[in-house]
């Protein structure tokens, strides 16, 4: 760290000019978490979800390490036109908008699923029937919100494709990637929340993809099956349309769906954090 901070007249281009050979440790994490998010293909399992969004911490984690150094903080704070601040504090806003829209929505699922179990517990046609139908209307509700959500996401994509062709800071254009792999992230766990199978094709096909990855990361097909919101949904409409059928099923698949929820919901809490910290930081050099 003492070779990079010994340097104030440090330019944009880090990568090429200002770092020494081998590059700074803090510079090579980074892009080892970058590198390794960009390369992840498109998922609709909740165990890969999860371990994403696990490296989306580090990424998050190691771009806070970056802002940290007051060479950095010097390149942004007098390097940046106006225009570029404001697009870097505009997409970390959007970035929490994101993620809190993913947290909302798990918190509604998960809610609603407690309802449900609950009916199950009373054992009565009437009271299944009520919390059933609460749970769909839930879902409803959910899926509405992502939607939304999904404009935010095209805005981010447009934007992100035309800063790209920006070459002036460098500084800018490495935490312009953080911020389209954290989108593109967040954008599969708001699939898999959703309709995996419909939006597997936008995810695919997403300009953050064409924009992160020149060769198209091919989808595992061992990936691309029912998730547990999906077993839920399906089991849930078999149950109400056929008369004395078993419950036994459905129970399996609400408490499978509780415990990925429940994780999902841990990850994306802690990677909420993480970004209001590196929000906060980008304010700090911007206002100092």
């Amino acid at each position: 760290m003492a070779a990079i901070e010994s340097n104030p007249k440090m330019s944009c281009h880090m990568r090429s000019n200002s770092f020494p050979t081998p590059p700074h440790p803090l510079l090579s994490k980074f892009e080892e978490h970058l590198n390794r998010l960009k390369s992840s293909a498109f998922t609709s399992s909740s165990s890969s979800l999860s371990h994403k969004l696990s490296g989306l911490q580090d990424l998050q984690d190691s771009t806070d390490k970056l802002l940290q150094l007051s060479t950095t903080q010097q390149v942004l704070s007098q390097d940046c036109s106006r225009k570029l601040v404001d697009e870097l504090l505009d997409g970390s806003l959007r970035l929490l908008e994101i993620c809190n829209t993913a947290k909302d929505c798990l918190v509604l699922s998960k809610e609603s699923l407690y309802e449900v179990q609950s009916a199950i517990r009373r054992r009565g046609a009437e009271a299944f029937t009520v919390g059933a139908g609460n749970y769909s209307s839930s879902r409803k509700n959910v899926k509405k919100e992502i939607r939304r959500a999904f404009v935010t996401i095209k805005g981010i994509r447009n934007e992100l494709l035309v800063s790209s062709t920006n070459k002036e800071n460098e500084m800018l254009s490495m935490l312009k990637e953080a911020e389209a792999v954290t989108v593109n992230t967040l954008e599969s766990l708001l699939c898999f929340i959703s309709d995996p199978k419909g939006q597997s094709k936008q995810s695919r096909w997403s300009v953050i993809s064409k924009l992160m990855q020149p060769k198209r990361v091919a989808l595992d097909s061992q990936e691309i099956g029912t998730n547990e919101f999906e077993k839920v949904d399906a089991a849930l409409k078999s149950l109400t349309s056929q008369k004395n059928a078993s419950t036994d099923t459905f129970q399996t698949e609400l408490e499978n769906l509780e415990m990925s929820i429940q994780d999902l919901e841990i990850r994306v809490e802690c990677l909420s954090r993480k970004l209001i910290r590196n929000r906060v930081t980008l304010l700090n050099i911007f206002n100092n």
